[in-house]
Formats: C-alpha cells, structure tokens, sequence
C-alpha cells in the first residue's frame, strides 16, 4: 500500500520530464503512488514516459485541460493517505518523501511545508520558509505571508482535500493560490520542516515568467481567495495579502511590453484595492516610493492610451 500518491502536470516537458520522473522512482522511501497526467503534449514526453517500467506509475492522457484540471484529476485518481504535487520540470531530492512522511506522521498534521531550491542558469538560491511550530491558521495567520502560495513545496493530507473539496481553480492563471490558501485555511494542524527537498526550476520561457493577456486573471484569483476566506481573523491579513499580490504582479508589468495592456491592468488592480481595501495607501508595499511612484505614473498613462486608442 502506497502511502504518497506524487501527482505529477505535464505538458511538453521532454526537455525535463525525465530529470524529474528518475527523481521520484528513485526516493529513497518505495510506498509511492506515481500519478503521471500528460495533459495533450505534441513532444516526445509520451514516447519518454513509455519507457519506464516502474509497477508505482499510473500514467494518464488528458487533452489540453489546463494544469488546474490537471491536477484536480490527479487528486480523484490518488488513492494514498498523503499527496504531494511535484511540476515536471523540477525534481525532489531522493530522501524527500522519506523525510516529509517521517514528519507528517510524527506531528499527525494535515499539511507540512519545507523549504525549496530556486534554480536558474545553475544558480541555486535556498529558499527558507519562515519557521513556525504546529499550528492552525487561526492562531497564526501571518502564515499566509510567509508560505509561498505554490502547491509544491507541501504535503497533503489527502482526506482534508477530499473531505472540504478543495480543488484548483481551472481555466485560470495563477490557480494554485487558492488552492494552497483554502488548505492551510481549512488545515487543523500544520507544520514545518526545516529542510530543502524541492527543486524549482525557473526557465527563461516559464508559464510563470510569462507577462501575457492573462495577467488579468491574477485579480479574479485575489478575489476568489478573499471570498474564501471570509472570516473576521483574517480581515487583516487577507487584505495584506491583497495589497502584496496586485502591488508586486504591477511592479512585474514594467517588463510588459505591451503597454496598453499593461497599463489596463494596473488601472483594473488599483481600482479593486481601492473598493476592497480602503487603507492600502498606507501599507507599506505602496508606499514604497519607487513603487507608488511608478504605480501612479503608469496610472495616469493608462487613461492617456485609452483616450488615444479608444482602448475602453
């Protein structure tokens, strides 16, 4: 009986697939179910997948749904008591599962989050996590600050996802946030592990690197999080939260090229922190002044592309 279903998006990963499958078979704990979804790839990853013959694999074909449909069928196929999310283009660190079930089991938590490499161009930055003891969200929520709002770098306890129905968005950008953000929300216990078992690979073409028209999608996102966690111990800490994503998605916009779009975006996320979080002028992201002053410069040059290109 496997005890992680490791639940692993792809799509066109040839390049990096293999890297990332080896890291998996090759844990040093065995109990695994490997759930492999190629969601439509025109490359060779299909050809390269076939090749293993590991009894753990259960290898799926989807036709382009999306990562977010992606992995909530991945999470109707899993049958283990733990799920761990890995993207196919990073790789664990072969005592990673041995590791997180160790501790998982030792605290009888509903979620473990540790720490990750960021790799880019064979540079490694180690990303530590704000440590924490045992907790629930309630008695800290300044959490939802400190952890990263990726599904990777944490393991599941698959009946809180199952039994709270908690999925990942679909047919959105950015779809992993909420997820995250409604299981540590729904989480009786989470904990922390001091330890770096995930490697994040950036790419120079990565889907999350990407300035395109669904950025937009980021402000639905933020919103969808607010409306799930809607709780008066949160007020404070969601609207940090809000005013963090949309100031540092607008700050990310300047390598946008486009400038119609970009300036649109920013004219759509300040007009939601303003009917949604009345005091964000005073939080200290905005008023950083580089940041407020480029926000406002590029604000002002919205309604000027607009007027010019009758862009709204």
């Amino acid at each position: 009986m496997a005890d992680i279903s490791v639940i692993v998006p792809i799509y066109n990963a040839q390049n990096y697939i293999e890297k990332c499958i080896d890291s998996i078979i090759n844990q040093t704990k065995k109990e695994l179910e490997i759930i492999l979804i190629n969601d439509g790839s025109t490359d060779d990853t299909d050809k390269i997948i076939k090749k293993y013959n590991d009894k753990r694999i259960k290898y799926f074909i989807n036709n382009n749904c999306g990562i977010g449909s992606t992995r909530n069928f991945g999470i109707e196929k899993a049958t283990s008591k733990y799920i761990l999310f890995i993207d196919s283009d990073d790789y664990l660190e072969l005592d990673a599962c041995e590791k997180l079930y160790k501790k998982i089991e030792e605290d009888k938590s509903d979620i473990v989050v540790y720490n990750f490499n960021k790799i880019e161009k064979d540079i490694v930055e180690k990303v530590t996590i704000q440590p924490f003891l045992k907790t629930k969200l309630m008695n800290t929520p300044h959490i939802l600050l400190d952890i990263n709002m990726s599904p990777w770098n944490k393991l599941y306890k698959r009946e809180l996802i199952i039994k709270n129905k908690i999925r990942f968005v679909e047919n959105l950008k950015y779809e992993d946030a909420p997820f995250v953000a409604e299981a540590l929300y729904k989480a009786e216990n989470i904990s922390y592990l001091n330890e770096y078992l995930y490697n994040y690979i950036i790419h120079s073409n990565s889907e999350t690197t990407i300035r395109d028209k669904k950025m937009f999608d980021i402000i639905k996102i933020v919103d969808i999080i607010r409306k799930k966690l809607n709780e008066q111990y949160l007020t404070d800490t969601i609207n940090e939260l809000t005013v963090r994503i949309l100031t540092n998605y607008t700050i990310q916009q300047r390598y946008n090229k486009n400038k119609i779009e970009r300036n649109k975006f920013i004219d759509k996320a300040f007009d939601y922190l303003k009917n949604n979080v009345k005091d964000y002028k005073d939080n200290k992201y905005y008023k950083n002044r580089g940041i407020r002053k480029y926000i406002e410069k590029s604000r002002i040059v919205t309604k000027i592309y607009c007027i010019i290109y009758n862009a709204i």
